[in-house]
């Protein structure tokens, strides 16, 4: 028995709810001052989510992604939040734009992952996404875990690729699986990647960038968290500092950089960072990527040591006040 397409609750959310959410995005774009071209392209479609007789919801669900971005002024971007948002009731960009990032909330996200286990698998393995949480089920550091046997792991394996699966973007994280390799049209090139963290925290330290409040490890509720978006050779790109518990933990807060990069509906991250040791000592690298950063010889370079680097880092506040 096929669904009735006038069911009301595949059209829910509504378009209304959903103009919100993309009028939303649209106003932190412009405040955080992003391309005029992306921020437009956001109230475009608010408009036409707010004029339109017929449910977006209900062309999700029923046709996918393909489906809605036949709609006047829905591209492959806003398609891919606009899928996220139907199935999971929220979006990762929004998240982002308004400093509510938090990895253990993602995790949790996850069926057979409450709160306790996601605490400990970032914690323990350093996992801040669903990407990296995939990678770990199939490495066997994730079935490794006190709490997790091979069994649950199996389990989670199959629903992180389900979550994945409804996502055009499964073909850039497939690159991220052991023994894959990278996927460059699914990824900036390590150039772009390491001037856009240049860029980021050059203007950082002069004070020229649009600031956020991050909801965690911000008791005070400071805006403090410079955010940079901009726009190369195709790619939206943002930049901002790690603010996860690793970071501050680590005292590196000042020094992570986490580049989000998406491009018609393709869309991940990476993070960039001062090595501390071994043939790149001295340098950003993006993690992950360090064999094409050594390509160029003069890109990454750091002219201050990383122990100058962490001689940088403000005094963080003490663990749980956040």
């Amino acid at each position: 028995m096929t669904d009735d397409p006038g069911d009301p609750r595949l059209q829910r959310p509504d378009n209304a709810e959903i103009a919100d959410l993309l009028d939303r995005i649209a106003n932190l774009l412009d405040t955080q001052d992003d391309n005029f071209y992306r921020v437009r392209a956001y109230r475009n479609a608010a408009r036409y989510a707010r004029e339109s007789t017929a449910s977006l919801a209900a062309v999700v669900r029923e046709r996918g992604r393909p489906g809605i971005e036949t709609l006047p002024g829905i591209g492959r971007s806003i398609a891919t939040l606009l899928d996220e948002y139907v199935h999971t009731g929220r979006t990762r960009l929004l998240d982002r734009l308004e400093g509510q990032v938090s990895p253990e909330d993602l995790l949790s996200s996850v069926p057979g992952i409450g709160e306790v286990i996601a605490q400990r698998i970032h914690e323990e393995l350093g996992i801040e996404t669903l990407e990296a949480l995939e990678v770990a089920a199939h490495d066997g550091r994730l079935e490794g875990l006190a709490g997790i046997g091979a069994r649950r792991a199996s389990a989670i394996r199959d629903s992180v690729a389900a979550i994945l699966d409804r996502s055009t973007r499964r073909r850039a994280r497939q690159r991220q699986l052991p023994k894959l390799p990278l996927r460059r049209d699914h990824a900036p090139d390590v150039a772009t990647l390491l001037a856009v963290d240049a860029e980021y925290r050059a203007k950082a330290e002069a004070g020229e960038l649009k600031t956020i409040t991050p909801r965690r490890f911000n008791p005070d509720r400071v805006a403090w968290l410079p955010i940079l978006h901009t726009t190369r050779d195709g790619w939206s790109l943002t930049a901002i500092f790690s603010n996860t518990a690793r970071a501050h933990q680590l005292g590196t807060t000042r020094d992570w950089v986490v580049i989000y990069y998406e491009r018609e509906g393709d869309e991940d991250q990476c993070t960039v960072v001062t090595a501390r040791r071994g043939p790149f000592a001295g340098r950003r690298v993006v993690r992950g990527r360090e064999w094409e950063c050594a390509a160029n010889s003069d890109a990454g370079r750091e002219t201050r040591t990383p122990e100058a680097v962490v001689a940088d880092q403000p005094q963080l506040p003490r663990r749980g006040r956040g």
